[in-house]
């Protein structure tokens, strides 16, 4: 799990640096545990969508800051 994990987490660090780097080391380390636990796809894929989509609409309405003011006060 921690390999593939590193693996996931080293893909974005070219292109979204250090953050995008942890964001997705976090993210598939939750994901490979969950799935590991639970053996269930369907709901990780629902949850992985989820995510991109949200993270989509944040950034196509411009609400990065606004969003990382309320998460990091």
């Amino acid at each position: 799990m921690l390999v593939t994990t590193a693996l996931f987490g080293s893909l974005p660090y070219f292109e979204q640096g250090l953050a995008g780097a942890k964001q997705a080391m976090m993210t598939g380390l939750v994901f490979g545990t969950v799935f590991a636990v639970t053996e269930q796809i369907w709901m990780l894929m629902c949850a992985h969508a989820a995510f991109d989509l949200t993270a989509l609409a944040i950034i196509y309405w411009n609400l990065e800051s606004v969003v990382a003011h309320l998460i990091f006060k």
